[in-house]
């Protein structure tokens, strides 16, 4: 059986180079413009995503549970007092920031609290003239 003329010598080698330049032009294609994304990848963009809407979700409980405190005017005093900077770390420290069933208060959501709560603290003071 004689082989095809494109599978011997020059033809040959023809070939196999164009298969391997298109199968790198399709994976740079794919990867860069196409939306392929490597497992690894998609594991981290999933978790950056729940992490964002658990922030969502608990940073208003977060806010709550501060104002349902007792002595709420003593804590905003408290509260008010603190570098802006630091009023995260508060948060964490009272434990607000902390979600049902873990034991360790999450950041981004002590961030966020901090943050509405000084928004809540500026529409409280009068407005200077």
């Amino acid at each position: 059986m004689e082989m095809p003329e494109i599978l011997t010598g020059q033809s040959r080698t023809r070939l196999l180079q164009g298969a391997a330049i298109g199968a790198v032009a399709t994976m740079v294609i794919g990867f860069y413009w196409g939306g392929w994304k490597l497992g690894s990848t998609a594991e981290e963009m999933a978790s950056r995503r729940v992490s964002l809407a658990l922030v969502e979700v608990y940073a208003p409980i977060c806010v709550e549970r501060f104002q349902q405190q007792a002595n709420l005017e003593g804590k905003w005093l408290e509260f008010t007092k603190i570098d802006s900077w630091r009023r995260d770390d508060y948060i964490k420290q009272t434990g607000f920031a902390t979600p049902p069933g873990s034991t360790s208060p999450n950041a981004r959501i002590a961030d966020a609290c901090a943050e509405a709560l000084g928004k809540i603290v500026a529409l409280q003071k009068p407005a200077a003239k």
